[in-house]
């Protein structure tokens, strides 16, 4: 597959970093988060899933290991963090698939997976390619399937802390409320959206929304 080099935010933030990225997301208290992700998506053996931003293939290989599902793949545009994820999912013992690639612009067929997957990726994308990214997951969704995302929430308003001044002058949040999140969720064509937890990491200061869209059945 040929690929048109495009900028994007690496997993850590800098490539110099992503050897520190797994210990920082176990810090954060993500590995927690992920866990609850998975628990809401009714997992089934027979499922195909993919995992849009990847990273280091946490996620990913954690579904293969503990739901033995039909087949996982896992995409991501760092060359760097697929390396560290193919590494990762051969120590599990487990197949899983890696593919480079973006969130907008899927390389896959139409309705060819029943989970899609997107954890602490949303916010990475520039503005302009959110909507893209959820209509592309809709598109590979079969029907019947859904998209489960977790990502950090923008506060919704303002605050004398100085660490919510910080979070809602973050470019990379701005647009990040659930509100916001829910609208192009709807959108992009999924039969339904919603909100389905919150929750706090970082020691409390980051507070993160889990979703849950669904593909219409015929």
């Amino acid at each position: 597959m040929e690929h048109i080099e495009r900028t994007y935010l690496p997993p850590a933030g800098s490539n110099w970093a992503l050897p520190l990225y797994d210990p920082m997301v176990k810090l954060m208290g993500a590995e927690g988060v992920k866990r609850t992700l998975l628990s809401q998506a009714a997992l089934q053996p027979d499922h195909r899933v993919l995992d849009v931003g990847c990273g280091t293939g946490t996620l990913a290989t954690q579904i293969k290991q503990e739901y033995g599902v039909s087949e996982v793949i896992g995409l991501d545009p760092d060359p760097k963090a697929l390396t560290r994820a193919v590494g990762k999912a051969v120590r599990a013992g487990v197949s899983v698939r890696f593919d480079r690639g973006y969130a907008d612009e899927l390389p896959y067929p139409d309705a060819s997976f029943d989970r899609v997957f997107s954890s602490f990726m949303f916010h990475h994308l520039r503005e302009q390619d959110r909507a893209r990214a959820l209509r592309e997951a809709r598109r590979v969704l079969a029907p019947g399937g859904s998209l489960h995302m977790v990502d950090a929430l923008r506060p919704e308003t303002d605050s004398s802390t100085w660490w919510t001044r910080m979070l809602r002058s973050n470019p990379h949040l701005k647009d990040n409320a659930s509100s916001r999140v829910l609208m192009l969720m709807t959108e992009a064509g999924f039969s339904s959206a919603e909100q389905v937890g919150q929750t706090a990491i970082l020691f409390g200061l980051v507070r993160v929304a889990f979703y849950k869209a669904s593909a219409s059945k015929p």
